[in-house]
């Protein structure tokens, strides 16, 4: 990371991920007034929406997508859409999900300008936005009471084009700082 920094100081990174959105609520723990239990309505409905989400590290802004699916082509998709956003150069942050291979993996050789680091194997949590979903699902999809599925898709995509995201990754990594934010 630190040579792409060095040898690209007008470069952007991005950690990427996808995730998905089921219609039923996950349900969590929350604080009630005694005796007045919560009462969530379920809906039996198993209606599931793919999300894909890059989040700059560099200034915490989110980029993400709705997805019929999370594949090699979607997620080429994607790329294709932040290579347009970011005329710069981009270090791109992933993990070793299947769809990230294949066409991906053509696209990336073919792309100069687009550089890629993987996180180690099973480890979610290094990846910035696994945060993004987490804090976005506990605002919006936890304990939801939505009787239709498109309105909360709606609030989810809205909810992650809105605020900024910062992240300590860079400062984790890079604690004397490099100079270059």
């Amino acid at each position: 990371m630190t040579d792409f920094l060095q040898d690209h100081p007008d470069g952007v990174i991005l950690a990427l991920d996808e995730m998905s959105l089921y219609f039923q609520a996950p349900l969590t723990r929350v604080w009630s007034p005694l005796g007045q239990t919560p009462v969530l309505a379920v809906h039996p409905q198993r209606d599931q929406q793919h999300l894909y989400g890059a989040l700059n590290l560099c200034d915490g802004r989110e980029v993400a997508v709705s997805s019929p699916q999370a594949t090699a082509q979607m997620t080429t998709n994607f790329l294709m859409i932040l290579l347009v956003l970011y005329p710069q150069p981009i270090l791109l942050l992933l993990d070793r999900a299947p769809w990230h291979f294949g066409e991906v993996t053509e696209l990336i050789e073919q792309t100069q300008r687009l550089q890629v680091l993987f996180f180690p194997p099973a480890c979610p949590q290094l990846n910035p936005q696994e945060h993004v979903w987490e804090r976005t699902r506990d605002a919006i999809s936890h304990n939801h009471s939505y009787r239709h599925f498109q309105p909360l898709i709606d609030d989810f995509e809205e909810y992650l084009n809105e605020p900024l995201f910062p992240s300590n990754f860079m400062d984790a990594f890079f604690p004397l700082g490099l100079g270059v934010f």
